[in-house]
């Protein structure tokens, strides 16, 4: 498994990370769980995404669980705040007290004494950015954060965080976590020229499109057990899933065939294409689909297939 540097900072980070959403402490029982964390990390997966609010903190305890017996130093933990906890007022958003207190609470469910990055799960329109730039100041300054990052904020507002840290010189945001895939490209046009001339690297989730682009809904399919068949955690689906969409995915396979691919190795190698790409968050049920998603570490596509997507899916967009 091949790292990367998330943006300027020095911190390295595996190119696969193992995500949370959707599994872990929901879809997925614990000793299942169990199973693909630790077949991840011995297929060299190091970094290890989720968030307080996943599962309402049970992703994070399974997390821990699982890693405890992991030398701390071999791993990469990110987590997240921002999304309701609960319905008591201060138990959500960016404000200096809910962030504190949602450091507390994950460093005591993943069991660990630091969180290598922590993220601001949405932009808080309702807290200036100053008081989430000082909160995060004093929290690395502590020893309880290294790093931390946003996730699907815009370039202007990843410029206004970037200004406030340096107005009163603390730590700039090294990351940002955006979804991005062949079928959702929005970040190009704003959000990664910004990060990269302001050092932020990014962390993607969703580069399968929620498994669209491994090809398995092609064809009308609906294979039994898969995510677009749970009305719970395939709501987040939506347009994937239109007939125009999936013809578009379906007339990818000759791309991948042509390369000896896997659909999935595909579009994991074309997200990592861009070098302000640090790492793709795969999500994973089964240990088997980790050891085919790992070999996309290392590709390299030829610009022939990537003009070939590019003719196929808008160069730009949501």
């Amino acid at each position: 498994m091949e790292t990367r540097r998330i943006g300027n900072s020095g911190l390295e980070v595996t190119e696969l990370a193992l995500g949370s959403w959707l599994t872990f402490g929901s879809a997925v029982d614990i000793p299942e769980s169990a199973k693909v964390i630790e077949s991840a990390y011995d297929l060299g997966i190091s970094f290890f995404d989720t968030a307080d609010v996943y599962a309402t903190g049970a992703a994070e305890e399974v997390l821990g669980q699982t890693l405890r017996n992991i030398p701390r130093h071999h791993l990469v933990i990110a987590t997240k705040c921002f999304f309701a906890m609960s319905d008591r007022p201060n138990d959500k958003g960016l404000s200096r007290k809910h962030v504190f207190e949602s450091v507390h609470g994950s460093l005591k469910r993943l069991g660990t004494d630091y969180i290598d990055i922590h993220q601001c799960h949405r932009y808080d329109s309702d807290t200036p950015v100053s008081e989430t730039v000082r909160a995060y100041d004093d929290l690395i300054r502590m020893g309880k954060v290294l790093y931390w990052g946003v996730s699907e904020w815009s370039a202007a507002q990843i410029q206004e965080a970037c200004d406030a840290a340096d107005a009163i010189g603390a730590p700039r945001p090294i990351s940002n976590q955006p979804n991005y895939s062949i079928m959702r490209r929005g970040i190009e046009d704003g959000v990664l020229p910004t990060s990269k001339s302001l050092g932020l690297g990014q962390i993607v989730f969703s580069p399968l499109a929620q498994g669209v682009l491994t090809g398995k809904y092609c064809g009308g399919a609906m294979p039994s057990g898969s995510r677009a068949t749970d009305q719970k955690h395939g709501r987040f689906m939506g347009r994937y899933l239109e007939a125009a969409e999936l013809a578009k995915v379906e007339s990818l396979f000759p791309v991948a065939d042509g390369l000896g691919l896997s659909m999935s190795q595909l579009a994991l190698a074309w997200c990592l294409r861009d070098r302000g790409v640090a790492s793709v968050i795969v999500g994973a049920t089964r240990p088997e689909q980790l050891e085919e998603n790992c070999k996309a570490s290392g590709v390299t596509l030829p610009q022939e297939a990537i003009d070939r997507i590019d003719t196929t899916f808008e160069t730009h967009g949501s």
